[in-house]
């Protein structure tokens, strides 16, 4: 029964982890005697491998789900993964590129092909990672969102979005990835700050009917110029107008002239538009209404014509003339020097602004005008602002509440469409003979020659021919993730859709209860799932949305490849353990907080863990067979020290309880630490070892006393596992199982359904609390003196008290813990004492104690190594002082240094005052 030696994680692990699958504790169905608590797990890629955000996440998520299953929840954690079409798609083409192929080289069906069986190979590694980890997810009901089940709810919903007239096609600008060649959402496209160039550049106006082109500009001919000023000048081939504000002054004779479009020859109109910004450039800006957005609403406004200058895959077309077939940035060169050599740039000047970046690849978005399907946003955004302002949904932290309003109330019309391969494709169908697809009106619902339908329709509905083909596009891949929470559990095949009944999984599970995520997901998951499960359920999707922070170096930068600083969750689990990782990982993690990272910040769960193991060991090596259950015990039966710890359990209970409530998951973890490190093992388990450590045969009263201490330690240990195992499930289990062995009324099969404890009143006491925090702080008090005036280890100490009576019989009552503690010589209690020649001294609650040092440490060796101290503080506290008087440190140092510092010189001086009160009580016999 014995625990071995050491703790060796792997075999622990492994060996729970399959007991807990093989005996399906993990699954559940619906139970009318519990209340349902359902989390469904932020699908990852079925292309990823676990990295610290996945552990980060599905570690709140499993302490989550085992806490409330501990608390009688009848617990759901729905598991799957996110076909990720343009991500997988990504990872097959590169495959396929080391053979010497490219999907077009395979077509369509043979490409998939090869995706289902990269999926069917390594589709399923993250899955076993997040085992690794210790999820506990109901693994019978994994799902994957391309199965033909949920497939079935993608149609359904794009049908039924359809027929209401959400769903509409039309020409617009969109964000175009060149690499990905694919339409992406605004929230696909994240802005960055890069290093660019404003360029500046004349267009000469039109002055003569039969004006020829400018070869080159003379500075007699300046005031036929009007300068605009671009970051993309390769797009002014595609310019149709140049537009200036009304109210400028500077430009209002030029309203209405024309231009001669350089280098390409061609005359464009000056508009005026109050959307110009007259501080931006010169004040005069080209219009390029195919390749930028707010030049598209100019283009749109004053009907101006549409020019699309590029191709799909980045570079120049036919319409870009003697640049087609150049890439957009070597085209941007050659447009630059052109312009020199004719004398139409005026200057180049640095010029820092945010790009959109394609967010799977990283590459430079192009603002492209392309027929895409779109979902009408609005509509579907108000019932989903008004749950949250009703408090329907809560955000944890609060202060993403506002983010999430904010940006719902702004809220764009969503491109659904993607030109790729693998995903759901869309369920449009074209009339070759009625010519459908050429349309640009924006409502498809009554255009001819476009069929939406799960199935291929057999004949055009309106001319009737046969000649019928789907549209090529994939669905963007969270038009299916946002259908999560309701179609994981069998929506619409287990849903009426006309009384708008559920079957009993849906209505039992859903709305599913708290939502774990990262923030940066917020836009593209969270809001979408809430107007989805309005729309679709009539009812929200979950209650509670807990946002954590993003798992950063320890120097705070984004982990990635390219930086060098990835930490690979998998070898931290092989290094120091599934539950060194989870403890570590949530004892940093402050709710909404990024996490800053590193290796050795591991070693605090992997000590933590021996700590247990140890003292677990410990205990069950001095318990015997049976146990006398604590509820038979009085109070007389009870010393102070038991008293102490069975109130701090009582309190560490409740405060656990609150904090996971909460979802304050670092201070529950915290406050585990505190309890069973520093009160529990660093105190009550010291002074019960001179009790059950002791060799020669007890009877009577001491016989009894060690059995209680028994007892209670027993009882603490197991309390402490019950309310330890969400955090660290593999070695709770494992110690759990040997208490198990020594205690028949441990009944459960596994820890994991034993009761979540509950505090009991009765053995709070305020009193034992407050007596043993003296206690504590004497002996605090006087190790701290040893060590400071460099106390040898060996040397027995002798105590000499100073207190009224009340608090001297106090001491001699609990003298023992004293003794057991520190390594004592003698104690003296007086009610009147003058202090000792060469002693050191200290206060605790009225009670004074002094600690004579003659013939304990050389006084002359002493005052040498504290005037060495001193000066040593001194000289930290100087360079402190001059980095702090140092102007150009306070302006460029951030704030949170300079506050360090200051924190640091503090310290310092109070560290000093220290050292020079330590020196006063050894001044010279003299």
């Amino acid at each position: 029964m014995e625990l071995p030696i050491r703790y060796n994680s792997q075999e622990v692990e492994d060996k729970w982890y399959k007991f807990w699958e093989d005996k399906g504790f993990f699954h559940t169905e619906p139970d009318p005697k519990k209340k349902p608590f359902t989390i469904v797990i932020p699908p990852p890629n079925v292309t990823g491998i676990l990295h610290m955000g996945h552990a980060l996440n599905n570690t709140v998520q499993d302490i989550i789900i085992r806490f409330k299953r501990m608390q009688g929840y009848n617990a759901l954690w729905i598991p799957g993964t996110d076909h990720a079409g343009i991500a997988t798609q990504n990872v097959v083409e590169k495959s396929l590129a080391q053979e010497g192929l490219t999907r077009q080289d395979l077509g369509r069906e043979k490409f998939l092909e090869r995706v289902w069986e990269w999926k069917g190979k390594y589709g399923s590694t993250i899955i076993q990672q997040l085992k690794k980890l210790g999820a506990s997810c109901d693994w019978n009901r994994t799902r994957f969102t391309l199965d033909d089940e949920y497939s079935e709810a993608v149609l359904e919903t794009f049908i039924r979005l359809y027929e209401k007239g959400l769903i509409y096609r039309g020409n617009y600008i969109i964000n175009w990835c060149p690499r990905c060649q694919t339409a992406l959402s605004d929230e696909e496209a994240p802005y960055e700050e890069v290093e660019g160039n404003l360029y500046y550049i004349s267009y000469p106006l039109k002055l003569t009917s039969n004006q020829q082109p400018v070869t080159r500009k003379t500075k007699e001919s300046e005031a036929t110029y009007i300068v605009v000023a671009t970051t993309r000048p390769e797009t002014m081939l595609g310019d149709t107008a140049v537009a200036v504000n009304p109210k400028d002054k500077r430009y209002k004779k030029f309203i209405g002239k024309t231009v001669i479009l350089p280098l390409v020859n061609r005359e464009i109109k000056i508009i005026a538009d109050s959307i110009i910004d007259m501080d931006f450039g010169t004040g005069a800006v080209k219009v390029t209404p195919a390749h930028d957005p707010n030049d598209y609403l100019l283009g749109r406004k004053h009907k101006l014509e549409f020019i699309n200058i590029l191709n799909p895959d980045g570079t120049m077309n036919e319409r870009a003339g003697k640049f087609r077939g150049l890439d957009r940035f070597e085209c941007r060169k050659k447009v630059v020097e052109e312009l020199e050599k004719i004398g139409l740039l005026e200057k180049v000047e640095p010029y820092r602004h945010s790009v959109g970046h394609c967010y799977r690849c990283h590459t430079i978005i192009e603002p492209y005008l392309s027929r895409q399907w779109f979902v009408r946003m609005k509509p579907l955004a108000k019932p989903a602002i008004k749950v949250v302002k009703k408090g329907k949904i809560k955000f944890f932290p609060p202060r993403w509440t506002k983010i999430y309003l904010n940006w719902m109330e702004n809220i764009h019309d969503w491109c659904i469409s993607r030109q790729i391969w693998w995903g759901h494709r869309l369920p449009v169908y074209y009339c070759k003979n009625c010519q459908g697809e050429k349309s640009e009106i924006e409502n498809p619902k009554s255009e001819k020659g476009i069929m939406v339908s799960k199935i291929k329709p057999e004949k055009c509905r309106w001319c009737g021919s046969t000649d019928i083909y789907q549209d090529e596009d994939v669905l963007d891949t969270w038009f299916s993730s946002w259908l999560w929470p309701f179609a994981t559990l069998g929506w619409p095949k287990h849903y009426n859709l006309a009384t708008q009944k559920r079957n009993n999984e849906l209505s039992y599970f859903y709305p599913t209860s708290v939502l774990v995520t990262a923030q940066e997901i917020i836009f593209f998951w969270v809001a979408r799932m809430i107007m989805a499960g309005l729309e679709f359920m009539r009812e929200i999707p979950f209650r509670h949305v807990y946002i954590h922070g993003t798992v950063r170096d320890i120097t705070g930068k984004k982990m990635s490849k390219s930086l060098g600083n990835i930490i690979d969750p998998v070898e931290i689990i092989k290094n120091f353990g599934a539950d060194a990782l989870r403890f570590s990982l949530i004892s940093i993690t402050a709710v909404g907080q990024d996490i800053f990272l590193s290796d050795e910040k591991f070693k605090s769960g992997r000590n933590f863990g021996n700590k247990i193991w140890n003292a677990a060991r410990f205990i069950l090596m001095h318990s015997p067979q049976f146990k006398i259950p604590i509820s038979q015990l009085r109070e007389n039966d009870l010393s102070l020290a038991d008293r102490w710890i069975l109130s701090r359990l009582q309190k560490t209970i409740h405060s656990v309880t609150s904090a996971l409530e909460r979802y304050n998951l670092n201070e529950s973890a915290s406050i585990l630490y505190q309890f069973f490190w520093h009160e529990f093992c660093d105190w009550y388990l010291e002074l019960t070892k001179p009790i059950l450590m002791k060799t020669e045969q007890l009877t009577g009263s001491h016989q009894k006393q060690k059995e209680i201490t028994q007892a209670i330690l027993f009882e603490i240990l197991e309390v402490f596992l019950r309310l330890l195992h969400p955090f660290m499930p593999f070695i709770t289990e494992e110690i759990w199982y040997k208490l198990k062995e020594k205690d028949t009324r441990l009944r459960e099969e596994s820890i994991m359904f034993s009761p979540w404890p509950v505090p009991e009143e009765s053995l709070i006491d305020g009193v034992a609390e407050k007596k043993m925090n003296i206690i504590q702080e004497i002996v605090k008090g006087v190790r701290n003196i040893c060590m400071e005036m460099d106390v040898p280890r060996e040397k027995k100490l002798k105590l000499i008290f100073k207190s009224e009576e009340k608090g001297l019989n106090f001491l001699q009552q609990n003298r023992i813990y004293l003794e057991a503690l520190l390594n004592i010589e003698s104690l003296e209690f007086y009610t009147e004492i003058k202090k000792p020649r060469f002693s050191s001294s200290l206060v605790v609650e009225g009670i004074e104690l002094y600690i004579p040092l003659e013939g304990i440490i050389d006084f002359g060796k002493e005052r040498k190594r504290i005037a060495e101290e001193i000066k040593e503080v001194d000289d930290c506290l100087e360079r402190i002082e001059d980095k702090l008087r140092n102007r150009e440190f306070l302006q460029h140092a951030p704030p949170e240094i300079v506050e360090k510092e200051k924190k640091k010189r503090d310290e310092l001086k109070q560290e000093k005052e220290k050292w020079i009160k330590h020196l006063q009580e050894i001044q010279d016999r003299d």
